[in-house]
């Protein structure tokens, strides 16, 4: 059943990736307390209102590719075989470049990511989502070499 959750994580950064705005719709709950908090920015709620932000950003990014590190999940209740609900943590490691009239450019960027997916009789889909960049702060792990 968590591989189902996770192929529809799977499916969200394909949709981001190839801007397939349908897919993205696909993949969020229907309800105005689904939530999404894109980095840097104030919450969004509701369906329509999170679907209109991923419309604008894929509109709006000519190249985007996530390499997802430290993916996590978690299912409720805990210890389920059957969950209900799951909590994806990951880290995004993007590379992104200008949109197809700019000079192509690439930069690269971190990000902290949980999503919680509920599971309704169509499937998995996502309810929440956070994402925070990932800032360096020249702290080195005295472990380190």
């Amino acid at each position: 059943m968590t591989d189902a959750a996770l192929a529809v994580h799977r499916a969200f950064y394909d949709a981001v990736e190839t801007g397939d705005v349908d897919l993205m719709a696909s993949l969020w709950a229907d309800d105005p307390e689904t939530s999404c908090v894109h980095p840097g920015a104030t919450p969004l709620r509701g369906t329509a209102a999170v679907l209109r932000s991923w419309t604008v950003l894929m509109a709006n990014v000519g190249y985007i590719q996530f390499f997802l590190t430290e993916v996590e999940l978690t299912g409720f209740p805990r210890g389920s075989e059957d969950p209900t609900t799951v909590a994806i943590t990951c880290t995004e490691n993007i590379l992104s470049g200008n949109a197809p009239s700019a000079e192509e450019t690439f930069t690269g960027g971190k990000a902290i990511c949980t999503s919680i997916l509920i599971r309704d009789p169509s499937g998995w889909k996502f309810w929440s989502r956070h994402a925070s960049p990932v800032a360096d702060l020249g702290v080195t792990d005295p472990e380190d070499p």
